[in-house]
């Protein structure tokens, strides 16, 4: 019988997985910004109104910021179930091609003048990496997906496994 505390080990990193998990959620320093932003604005009306008023405007405020930033950071990026979720947009596996991770200088070419506008985008300002998914259903009238990421090689590779044990 093999010892399995003899049995090579393999690097878990090292194989694609054919499954990946992300959230868009934005950066601390916005919340920090956000923050601060409703503060100052607390400090210019309690100077100016009754403190009850200040406080009321000030938590509505706030209550809005959250939920603004909550739901703008709740894009999810999903490779489950041989489909590719990005936002709320969702496509099977098999209508996929070639995913490319591209660095900032690329995201910002592919992003902007090099553009398609029929592609469908999911971008965050804040993440300056993405990756280019071609889609190959000629039903589709989107060319390809750029999804912005914090992974991008994690996401190209689990794309890419993901179509592989599709095929």
């Amino acid at each position: 019988m093999p010892d399995p505390a003899r049995a090579p080990r393999t690097d878990p990193a090292a194989e694609p997985a054919a499954e990946h998990h992300e959230r868009l959620g934005v950066p601390l320093r916005w919340w920090v910004q956000t923050t601060m932003f409703v503060a100052s604005l607390w400090l210019a009306l309690v100077v100016a109104v009754p403190g009850v008023v200040a406080w009321s405007a000030s938590a509505v405020l706030l209550a809005l910021a959250v939920a603004l930033l909550v739901s703008y950071g709740a894009a999810p990026v999903v490779v489950a179930g041989g489909e590719l979720r990005a936002g709320r947009a969702r496509i099977g596996v098999e209508h996929l091609g070639e995913a490319r991770a591209l660095d900032p200088a690329e995201t910002k070419h592919v992003a902007g003048p090099g553009a398609d506008a029929r592609a469908y985008l999911l971008l965050r300002p804040y993440l300056k990496r993405a990756v280019r998914v071609e889609i190959t259903d000629p039903a589709d009238p989107a060319p390809y997906w750029l999804v912005s990421t914090r992974r991008p090689d994690r996401l190209a590779a689990a794309i890419a496994a993901a179509h592989d044990m599709a095929a």
